[in-house]
Protein backbone atom coordinates (compact mmCIF):
# COMPACT_ATOMS: atom_id res chain seq x y z
CA UNK A 1 0.00 0.00 0.00
CA UNK A 2 1.62 3.84 -0.73
CA UNK A 3 1.00 6.47 1.04
CA UNK A 4 0.09 9.76 -0.84
CA UNK A 5 0.69 13.44 0.78
CA UNK A 6 -0.28 16.44 -1.29
CA UNK A 7 3.02 18.82 0.29
CA UNK A 8 6.22 17.93 -0.31
CA UNK A 9 8.34 15.01 0.06
CA UNK A 10 10.05 15.14 3.86
CA UNK A 11 13.17 15.48 3.69
CA UNK A 12 16.45 16.69 6.06
CA UNK A 13 17.45 19.45 4.56
CA UNK A 14 14.29 21.52 4.90
CA UNK A 15 15.60 22.59 8.26
CA UNK A 16 18.45 24.05 7.20
CA UNK A 17 17.85 27.38 8.53
CA UNK A 18 16.56 28.28 12.08
CA UNK A 19 13.33 30.06 10.35
CA UNK A 20 11.96 26.82 9.03
CA UNK A 21 13.11 24.74 12.31
CA UNK A 22 10.73 27.65 14.09
CA UNK A 23 7.63 27.16 11.46
CA UNK A 24 8.47 23.26 12.59
CA UNK A 25 8.50 23.53 15.71
CA UNK A 26 5.30 26.11 15.97
CA UNK A 27 3.51 23.80 13.70
CA UNK A 28 4.73 20.36 16.10
CA UNK A 29 3.61 22.37 19.28
CA UNK A 30 0.05 23.53 17.69
CA UNK A 31 -0.57 20.14 17.07
CA UNK A 32 0.39 18.31 20.16
CA UNK A 33 -1.46 20.84 21.91
CA UNK A 34 -4.60 20.71 19.85
CA UNK A 35 -3.94 16.59 20.60
CA UNK A 36 -3.81 16.95 24.50
CA UNK A 37 -6.87 19.44 24.84
CA UNK A 38 -8.59 16.47 22.82
CA UNK A 39 -7.01 13.66 25.31
CA UNK A 40 -8.04 16.18 28.06
CA UNK A 41 -12.35 16.62 27.03
CA UNK A 42 -12.79 12.73 26.66
CA UNK A 43 -10.83 12.69 30.09
CA UNK A 44 -13.41 15.33 31.29
CA UNK A 45 -16.32 13.43 30.09
CA UNK A 46 -15.24 10.08 31.29
CA UNK A 47 -14.95 11.36 34.83
CA UNK A 48 -18.12 12.73 34.87
CA UNK A 49 -19.82 9.84 32.59
CA UNK A 50 -18.57 7.79 35.60
CA UNK A 51 -19.55 9.75 38.36
CA UNK A 52 -22.91 10.01 37.48
CA UNK A 53 -23.27 5.98 36.47
CA UNK A 54 -21.72 4.21 38.84
CA UNK A 55 -22.12 0.70 38.91
CA UNK A 56 -24.15 -0.67 41.38
CA UNK A 57 -22.57 -3.16 43.62
CA UNK A 58 -19.48 -1.51 44.15
CA UNK A 59 -18.63 0.11 47.58
CA UNK A 60 -17.18 3.81 47.67
CA UNK A 61 -13.76 2.46 48.10
CA UNK A 62 -14.10 0.04 44.84
CA UNK A 63 -16.01 2.64 42.63
CA UNK A 64 -13.29 5.21 43.16
CA UNK A 65 -10.43 2.61 42.93
CA UNK A 66 -11.89 1.48 39.31
CA UNK A 67 -12.42 4.99 38.57
CA UNK A 68 -8.71 5.85 39.30
CA UNK A 69 -8.51 3.10 36.78
CA UNK A 70 -10.84 4.62 33.94
CA UNK A 71 -9.04 8.10 33.63
CA UNK A 72 -5.53 7.71 34.77
CA UNK A 73 -4.65 6.48 31.44
CA UNK A 74 -6.08 9.45 30.07
CA UNK A 75 -4.42 11.89 32.62
CA UNK A 76 -1.16 10.11 31.44
CA UNK A 77 -1.16 10.52 27.82
CA UNK A 78 -2.03 14.42 28.65
CA UNK A 79 0.92 15.06 30.80
CA UNK A 80 2.86 13.25 28.59
CA UNK A 81 1.76 15.56 24.96
CA UNK A 82 2.08 18.98 27.37
CA UNK A 83 5.66 17.93 27.95
CA UNK A 84 6.32 17.27 24.20
CA UNK A 85 4.84 20.54 23.35
CA UNK A 86 7.05 22.02 25.97
CA UNK A 87 10.07 20.13 24.21
CA UNK A 88 9.77 21.92 21.24
CA UNK A 89 11.07 24.88 22.83
CA UNK A 90 14.39 22.90 23.51
CA UNK A 91 14.57 21.39 20.13
CA UNK A 92 14.21 25.03 18.40
CA UNK A 93 17.07 26.49 20.83
CA UNK A 94 19.44 23.34 20.53
CA UNK A 95 19.06 23.29 16.16
CA UNK A 96 19.64 27.15 16.86
CA UNK A 97 22.66 26.86 18.94
CA UNK A 98 24.22 24.45 17.71
CA UNK A 99 23.68 24.71 14.19
CA UNK A 100 23.80 28.44 14.06
CA UNK A 101 25.32 29.90 16.84
CA UNK A 102 28.05 27.66 18.06
CA UNK A 103 29.60 27.14 14.59
CA UNK A 104 29.47 30.84 14.19
CA UNK A 105 31.21 31.71 17.05
CA UNK A 106 33.95 29.49 16.24
CA UNK A 107 34.27 30.59 13.31
CA UNK A 108 34.93 33.87 14.22
CA UNK A 109 36.97 33.23 16.69
CA UNK A 110 39.17 31.56 14.78
CA UNK A 111 39.27 34.37 12.34
CA UNK A 112 40.09 36.76 15.05
CA UNK A 113 43.11 34.32 15.83
CA UNK A 114 44.39 34.12 12.06
CA UNK A 115 43.81 38.14 11.77
CA UNK A 116 46.07 38.47 15.54
CA UNK A 117 48.62 36.02 14.10
CA UNK A 118 49.20 37.60 10.77
CA UNK A 119 49.84 41.33 12.46
CA UNK A 120 52.37 40.24 14.32
CA UNK A 121 54.23 38.28 12.25
CA UNK A 122 52.69 39.16 8.98
CA UNK A 123 54.88 40.80 6.17
CA UNK A 124 54.57 43.93 5.00
CA UNK A 125 51.94 44.87 2.41
CA UNK A 126 50.32 41.29 3.12
CA UNK A 127 47.02 41.29 1.98
CA UNK A 128 44.29 40.33 4.73
CA UNK A 129 41.91 37.35 4.63
CA UNK A 130 38.52 37.48 3.70
CA UNK A 131 35.93 37.17 6.27
CA UNK A 132 34.68 33.96 6.46
CA UNK A 133 30.88 33.95 5.71
CA UNK A 134 28.02 31.73 6.97
CA UNK A 135 27.97 28.01 6.23
CA UNK A 136 26.68 27.36 2.96
CA UNK A 137 22.89 26.41 2.23
CA UNK A 138 22.07 23.51 0.35
CA UNK A 139 20.84 23.70 -3.36
CA UNK A 140 17.29 22.57 -1.97
CA UNK A 141 15.94 26.20 -1.59
CA UNK A 142 12.64 24.85 -3.44
CA UNK A 143 12.38 22.48 -0.90
CA UNK A 144 12.27 24.47 1.84
CA UNK A 145 9.85 27.18 0.05
CA UNK A 146 7.62 24.41 -0.31
CA UNK A 147 7.28 23.35 3.45
CA UNK A 148 7.23 27.43 4.51
CA UNK A 149 4.29 27.94 2.18
CA UNK A 150 2.83 24.76 3.46
CA UNK A 151 2.98 26.47 7.41
CA UNK A 152 1.93 29.12 5.80
CA UNK A 153 -1.15 27.62 4.22
CA UNK A 154 -2.49 25.86 7.30
CA UNK A 155 -1.71 28.83 9.82
CA UNK A 156 -4.19 30.89 7.11
CA UNK A 157 -6.73 28.42 6.72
Amino acid sequence: MSRTTSGPEWSGDMLSKPEMVEAFATQLRGVLKSQAQFVADVRQEAEAMWKANRPEGYGSFEAWWRHRWVVGPFREIQEHLEEASKLTFDLEARYRKGRHEIPAARQSAALEKKQAGQVTTGAPGAIPPKPVGPPPVPATAGAADGFLSLVSKERSA
